[in-house]
This record gives structure tokens, C-alpha cells and sequence, in this order.
């Protein structure tokens, strides 16, 4: 009860802290990369404008993964970045299965100076679409 009264009393103290919060999530969602979806991911690809890191382990990329996606495990994204120096002037757009992982994968890249978007969903949510994938050996 005592915490419910505080809201009401402290009203704008909890309306600016909710509005730090939501700002703060905004922010590092951005840094991360922005979210794209996968119509998009399709459009920047066949464009030529963007590359797609997938950033699963190995054993899972060749289990099925997009077609000419780059496969760099979420491990050795900050020893294998000089891999990616070629794509410079191309969209960075990270891959994971759920996308726990590519957040912090932007985030290491941006610092790097690339330009990154991470694909919603993951691969899970492109294999729940019922989209393409390629099995078999890593590129």
C-alpha cells in the first residue's frame, strides 16, 4: 500500500523515471541495430546494399542458414572483424536464432565503424515464415 501511495504522491518522480526508462531502452536498441524485418532483409540484400553476418556456432549455421550469409560465431566476432572490413560500405545485418545475441554483436560492430541492423526474430522467426534456408557448408 505505502508504494502505491508514493507513485500517487511522487507522480512526476515516477512519470520521469518511466520516461528514462523507455528512453534508455530506445537508445540501445538503436545501438545495437536497428531491427529489420525480413521483407527488408530481402530488399537490402537484393539491392546489394547489405551483407548478412550470421552469428550462430557453426554446427548451427549449417544446419540451415540465409543464402550467402557470412557465418562469424557470436565468440569470435572481436577476433574475425578484419573479415568483415571488404563490407564497409555495405549494411552489416546480424543473424542469431532468437536474437539474444545480436544486439551486443551490433553494438561491437558499430564501434567498429560499420553500419548495422539486426534481422527481428532471428532465424526462428524466418523459419516460422516459412522463408528459405541454404544447408549445408560455411562461406
Amino acid at each position: 500500500m505505502n508504494f502505491i501511495q508514493f507513485l500517487i504522491q511522487e507522480w512526476i518522480l515516477t512519470s520521469l523515471l518511466a520516461a528514462l526508462i523507455i528512453a534508455y531502452s530506445l537508445r540501445e536498441r538503436v545501438k545495437s541495430g536497428v531491427p529489420v524485418s525480413n521483407n527488408e532483409l530481402t530488399s537490402l540484400v537484393n539491392s546489394d546494399k547489405a551483407v548478412i553476418l550470421d552469428i550462430r556456432p557453426s554446427a548451427e549455421y549449417k544446419l540451415g542458414h540465409l543464402v550467402d550469409s557470412i557465418n562469424i560465431p557470436y565468440e569470435r566476432i572481436n577476433a574475425d572483424i578484419a573479415t568483415l572490413e571488404k563490407y564497409k560500405s555495405k549494411t552489416i545485418i546480424v543473424v542469431d536464432k532468437l536474437g539474444q545475441y545480436a544486439g551486443t554483436a551490433g553494438r561491437q560492430l558499430a564501434k567498429a565503424g560499420f553500419d548495422v541492423r539486426r534481422l527481428s526474430g532471428g532465424i526462428s522467426e524466418w523459419q516460422n515464415q516459412n522463408l528459405p534456408l541454404v544447408k549445408g557448408k560455411q562461406k
